[in-house]
C-alpha cells in the first residue's frame, strides 16, 4: 500500500463506504474555456475577411488571416501568463498561422478551417483506434492529469468505464467532421465560422458531463474514482 490513498489498494482492501465523486471529470478535464479559445480565431477570420472583402479591400484574405493569428497570439500570451500548459497554446498557435498560411495560398477563405478538419478527423481515428486496442484516450488523458499515466490500465473496471465514455468524445469529432467536411465542399466560409463555434465549446461541455457517469456505471460500488486506480489482488 503506498501514502496515495486507493493507489495500489487490493479490491479486499477497498473501503466500501466511500463517498462517491459527483463529477470530477468537470475539474479533471475543464470545460468550454480552451474550446472557446479554439473557435475565436476561426470567427475573427471570417469577420474581418468579409469586412475587408465589403469595403473592397486588397488581400481581404490577408488581412483576415493576420487579425486571426494576432487573436490566436493574445490568447496564448494570456492564458501562459494564468499558468496553463505552453505546448497546447502552442499548437493552437501553429494552428492558427498554418491555417491562414493555407488560405492565403490557395486563395479560398473557407480552406482556413481545413486544418481543423483535417484535425477533427485525425482525432476521431485516435479515439476510435484507442477504444479497439483497449487504451481508451479518455484513460490516458485522466491518467496524466491525475499523475497516475498508466496505472490505471491495471484496473479493469477503470478500462471497461474509460472504454464507454471515450465513444461519446469519438462521436464528437465524427459530428463535426461531417459538417465541417459538408460545408467546406459546398464553400460556406461563415457557416464554417458559425458550425465550428456551435460544435466546438458545447460539445465538449457535453462530453465532459457525460464521461463521469458513462465511467461509473462501469464501477462497482466502493471503488474510489478515477483519481485513485485499484489493482487488483495477484
Amino acid at each position: 500500500m503506498t501514502d496515495d490513498p486507493g493507489v495500489g489498494e487490493t479490491r479486499e482492501e477497498r473501503a466500501p463506504g466511500r463517498r462517491r465523486e459527483a463529477n470530477p471529470f468537470t475539474e479533471i478535464l475543464g470545460g468550454r474555456g480552451q474550446a472557446i479559445d479554439a473557435s475565436v480565431p476561426g470567427v475573427v477570420f471570417v469577420a474581418v475577411w468579409l469586412t475587408a472583402d465589403a469595403l473592397a479591400w486588397a488581400q481581404p484574405i490577408l488581412v483576415g488571416g493576420i487579425a486571426a493569428v494576432a487573436v490566436a497570439a493574445v490568447i496564448a500570451v494570456w492564458r501562459l501568463r494564468r499558468g496553463e500548459r505552453p505546448r497546447a497554446l502552442a499548437v493552437g498557435l501553429l494552428l492558427a498561422v498554418g491555417a491562414a498560411l493555407l488560405a492565403l495560398y490557395t486563395g479560398r477563405a473557407e480552406d482556413f478551417f481545413l486544418p481543423r478538419i483535417v484535425a477533427n478527423a485525425g482525432s476521431l481515428i485516435a479515439w476510435l483506434v484507442s477504444i479497439a486496442i483497449r487504451w481508451p484516450l479518455l484513460g490516458v488523458v485522466v491518467g496524466t492529469l491525475t499523475g497516475h499515466p498508466t496505472l490505471w490500465r491495471r484496473d479493469p473496471d477503470l478500462v471497461r468505464g474509460y472504454s464507454r465514455a471515450s465513444w461519446v468524445w469519438a462521436g464528437q469529432y465524427a459530428v463535426r467532421v461531417v459538417v465541417f467536411v459538408g460545408l467546406w465542399i459546398a464553400g460556406q466560409t461563415a457557416a464554417l465560422a458559425v458550425a465550428q463555434l456551435v460544435l466546438t465549446w458545447p460539445l465538449v461541455v457535453v462530453c465532459v458531463a457525460a464521461s463521469w457517469p458513462l465511467v461509473r456505471s462501469a464501477l462497482p460500488p466502493g471503488h474510489p474514482g478515477p483519481r485513485h486506480p485499484v489493482v487488483p489482488a495477484a
